[in-house]
């Protein structure tokens, strides 16, 4: 493109994401600058359309961006710019005191809320993944020939599992063997204290043995629970959405979307690889294959390691410049809150 119709496109993608109606060529000569007669006008749109930035409506004589030109909009012409933690807009200030770093699974809800209702769409984060190392291991007796296994971690989140055992633990037994555990075992991953439990079984008493094989597999079940988590927040947004209002399939296709969550992880996992604030339009993702929809994608870091990802979900017609922003801060929030645990 020449800077003629760099310049007409990035105004008709800015207008149609402000107003929401096709944009004609009078209205693009007005809001360009540009001294242009509406025929020169309607021939650089033309060219834009036969490059498959741009598409007629049927009902409109005028035009609107295809997922196509949102990318060339986004890749050239965005000017988003990091905003300082400081110096943030004042909605985003007046939400940010939402992200109390109480309990890691409330600052992740909050943070899908937060972000809801900043962009007015929907909110996805993915819970931080679990390293698999706990601090802490306690036995308590149930009775029954049951024990209470409490796993704590590094970041503090406390998993509880109820295992069965072949016979009644007295409680000093089970005092013994959280000692031992905590003195020996306390500070490494699962996976380690399985390959390290292996080698000296033999050396150990038989009941303690059984009862740290039985912490291991209680430990490898609370991962498994804590993997791949994503919260989602504000799916109703979508029906107030100009765009979506007047097509229930595409609707009930997004909303299965939400309710499965698998494309949604897979897409989110996908970003955390990448650095900063990704963007995914249309089907381009090849995860989320609805034309209808954008993802404003971004990782977020606890100590200085990525251990989650979040973003926005909404239509194309999205003010991205905003929705980078949103997700940037929010970002950043997360993993400090995250990191004053």
């Amino acid at each position: 493109m020449d800077e003629r119709a760099h310049t007409l496109l990035k105004t008709l993608v800015e207008r149609y994401i402000a107003d929401g109606q096709p944009v004609g060529s009078r209205t693009l000569s007005r809001a360009s600058g540009l001294e242009l007669s509406p025929a020169t006008i309607r021939n650089v749109m033309a060219d834009l359309e036969e490059l498959g930035l741009i598409a007629s409506p049927h009902t409109s004589a005028g035009r609107i961006p295809t997922a196509r030109g949102y990318r060339v909009f986004v890749d050239t012409m965005l000017t988003a710019r990091p905003v300082n933690l400081d110096t943030m807009p004042a909605d985003v200030a007046s939400v940010r005191d939402q992200l109390q770093p109480d309990q890691p699974q409330r600052v992740i809800a909050q943070a899908a809320q937060m972000l809801s209702s900043l962009s007015h769409f929907v909110g996805v984060v993915t819970a931080p993944k679990r390293a698999g190392v706990f601090r802490h291991i306690e036995f308590l007796r149930l009775g029954d020939k049951r024990v209470l296994v409490i796993l704590v971690t590094p970041e503090g989140d406390v998993q509880n599992r109820v295992i069965f055992t072949a016979r009644d633990y007295p409680e000093s037994e089970l005092v013994e063997a959280t000692n031992f555990l905590n003195t020996h075992y306390a500070g490494l991953a699962v996976d380690e204290m399985r390959l390290r439990l292996r080698s000296e079984v033999d050396a150990l008493r038989a009941d303690i043995a059984t009862l740290m094989q039985a912490a291991v597999q209680a430990g490898s079940d609370a991962m498994a629970d804590g993997a791949d988590q994503v919260v989602i927040s504000g799916e109703r947004n979508l029906l107030g959405v100009q765009d979506f209002g007047q097509d229930m399939g595409s609707l009930r296709k997004m909303f299965d979307l939400f309710e499965q969550k698998t494309e949604l992880l897979r897409l989110l996992e996908n970003s955390s690889r990448a650095e900063g604030v990704q963007i995914y339009i249309g089907g381009e993702s090849g995860v989320v294959p609805y034309e209808q929809l954008s993802v404003v994608s971004a990782p977020y870091e606890v100590d200085g390691r990525i251990v989650g990802t979040l973003g926005v979900v909404g239509p194309t017609r999205m003010a991205y410049e905003r929705m980078v922003q949103i997700v940037d801060i929010t970002a950043r929030l997360v993993g400090n809150a995250l990191s004053q645990r």
